[in-house]
């Protein structure tokens, strides 16, 4: 077996749960590793959009931002922010959103906005971006971001996106009609919602990953579905196309 990070595991994790069939609204970072990847293995045909407005791209190199070149370039076409979020997102057209955050809650909601009080912030973060109305609008939302306490916390300091709100139906409540959070990877594991409750649940454990580890790194008691199952390890290929690209978008950035 092959040599691995776990921040490589994560990120090939998050793409296998992607498909050929997929339309999805890519956020930067993490998420926009995992979409790539998946687009470069194993779903060629994915509709891959940005929030600048970038329909069908396939970037040779991961974007900086949302306004970074790489994206316009390779993109079937460009259109306005206001088409974007109106016609495309608020119309129901984009099936899979793909986000990831500084804090996450137990039932998935997201704090982009700051760390510590509003009014005094001990760190003030990039803020919701589209991030909100992806969260609400998108058929369903995959998570990936990195487990650690400071991140898995038991109370947000800011919703900046709505999960599964405070569990149950109490999204539907809200008048959303879109599944929500159905997926959240993490360097540790995969989590899905109990479909009662809507409480984030370890379903899949990596390889070497203890549940004890799961949660050291988690504000919260963690649940484990009654069958956990173990992570299939990244495939040789699956690293080779996730190093090579970003190796390729390493030495585009420092050129630059």
């Amino acid at each position: 077996m092959a040599d691995y990070k776990p921040n490589e595991m994560m990120i090939i994790a998050a793409a296998r749960a992607l498909k050929n069939d997929d339309v999805c609204f890519v956020g930067i970072g993490m998420p926009s590793a995992a979409a790539n990847l998946a687009r470069l293995i194993h779903a060629p045909d994915i509709v891959l959009i940005y929030e600048s407005g970038t329909l069908g791209t396939k970037p040779d190199i991961l974007p900086l931002s949302i306004g970074d070149g790489e994206l316009c370039e390779t993109a079937l076409t460009t259109v306005s922010v206001p088409e974007m979020f109106r016609y495309w997102l608020q119309g129901g057209r984009i099936k899979v959103g793909f986000l990831g955050g500084a804090q996450i809650d137990k039932y998935a909601n997201l704090n982009t906005t700051v760390v510590g009080p509003y009014d005094k912030p001990k760190v003030r973060l990039p803020g919701g971006g589209g991030a909100p109305e992806i969260a609400t609008s998108c058929g369903e939302i995959f998570i990936i971001m990195a487990q650690s306490k400071r991140s898995f916390v038991d109370k947000l300091d800011f919703v900046t996106s709505i999960g599964h709100v405070a569990g149950g139906d109490s999204r539907e409540k809200l008048g959303v009609k879109t599944k929500g959070p159905t997926r959240l990877i993490t360097d540790l594991a995969l989590f899905e919602p109990d479909p009662e409750t809507k409480e984030m649940t370890v379903v899949s454990i990596h390889p070497g990953v203890t549940r004890e580890q799961i949660q050291e790194n988690t504000g919260w008691p963690v649940r484990f579905a009654s069958r956990t199952a173990q992570t299939p390890p990244p495939t040789v290929e699956e690293l080779e196309v996730l190093r090579d690209l970003q190796a390729r978008t390493n030495r585009a950035h420092a050129a630059a």
